[in-house]
């Protein structure tokens, strides 16, 4: 098993690609003198090399992985990108998506950037998903793909917006009422902020509702051939 240092050389390789020595010597060991820096990143380039052969390429400026090594992360950042320009829909992507963290445990700051890189990443591209399920008529589908959303950024209105609009589709029309005050409740208690118009205009259920929500009416006032016109409105 190889040691932290080569893990973490690798790790800045598979997420980064490839890289000069100078920029991994700093990355890597940000507190040391630049010459110790880089006559750490020697030693740790030797001890792949030697634990791991073929992992590495042959060139010595860059540092990179071989050609031939795939890189999980590297593949679902390609497969999320044609995803949200609107390539059909790869089978099992928003699986994929709802369990895809990214080194849990691991606080370097470059690290950091990099998990939040694939999170918001994940996030936008699962509300794509959400709308090509809503107009595929899916709404189960959608619901599902808005929730996951939802789950990774709580405080993420479009997401809920994605929910909302996917109950109403699935005419759920009391769900999407209590979404849209969930949300709202949950966004007041966490920031002191309100929902943006679309959302308030469905919460307080004018007429002129943003979101294609029916006004909640009482029960003795609600006709009982009451249309569901305006649940098909555009956002």
């Amino acid at each position: 098993m190889v040691g932290s240092r080569q893990q973490r050389l690798i790790t800045a390789l598979a997420l980064m690609g490839p890289r000069p020595r100078a920029y991994l010597a700093g990355l890597l060991w940000p507190e040391s003198a630049e010459q110790q820096a880089a006559g750490s990143l020697r030693a740790t380039v030797f001890k792949v090399r030697h634990q791991l052969p073929g992992l590495l390429s042959d060139t010595l400026e860059p540092v990179s992985l071989a050609p031939r090594v795939a890189v999980d992360v590297r593949k679902l950042r390609e497969r999320a990108e044609l995803a949200r320009s609107g390539a059909p829909m790869e089978r099992g992507l928003d699986e994929l998506l709802y369990v895809a963290e990214l080194l849990p445990g691991w606080y370097e700051d470059w690290v950091i950037f990099e998990q939040e890189r694939l999170r918001a990443l994940r996030v936008a591209t699962l509300e794509a998903l959400a709308w090509q399920y809503l107009d595929r008529d899916e709404p189960d589908l959608a619901l599902a793909a808005a929730r996951q959303a939802a789950r990774i950024e709580p405080l993420r209105e479009s997401a809920y917006v994605l929910i909302v609009r996917a109950q109403i589709q699935a005419g759920n029309t009391a769900a999407a009422h209590r979404t849209v005050e969930e949300f709202r409740r949950r966004l007041r208690d966490e920031l002191g902020l309100e929902p943006s118009a679309r959302l308030r205009a469905a919460a307080g259920g004018g007429s002129g509702d943003l979101l294609g929500l029916p006004a909640p009416v009482l029960a003795h006032q609600h006709p009982r051939y009451a249309s569901h016109r305006q649940l098909t409105k555009e956002l």
